[in-house]
């Protein structure tokens, strides 16, 4: 059974760091892509980070970059988003997800996804 499973969410203060992990079970990463993305109450899904399986990342919003970025331990069959100098409009639902190979531009297109954890930003 393909499984994505999400953990490392929380509550943080502001200039805070969070490392979010994206473990895989029922398949290997190596071949897939995934992306990081986020929904905050009221708004759409929003696309945060994504790596590909030849560890190309892609930044999907621009709001994170120099702030956050991806990594991925194929031995451990797991991502993680690491997040650092957090703010408040960072506070969503983090969900990952996986397709093969390469980043994909649409949530849509990603067939994989992970329950999600909250980050919580706050003082």
């Amino acid at each position: 059974q393909v499984q994505l499973v999400e953990s490392g969410g929380g509550l943080v203060q502001p200039g805070g760091s969070l490392r979010l992990s994206c473990a895989a079970s029922g398949f290997t990463l190596d071949y897939y892509a995934i992306g990081w993305f986020r929904q905050a109450p009221g708004k759409e899904r929003e696309g945060v980070l994504c790596i590909s399986s030849s560890e190309v990342s892609t930044y999907y919003t621009d709001s994170v970059k120099g702030r956050f970025t991806i990594s991925r331990d194929n031995a451990k069959n797991t991502v993680y988003l690491q997040m650092d100098s957090l703010k408040p409009e960072d506070t969503a639902v983090y969900y990952c997800a996986a397709e093969r190979w390469s980043c994909r531009s649409h949530p849509d297109e990603y067939n994989y996804w992970g329950q999600g954890t909250q980050v919580t930003v706050s003082s």
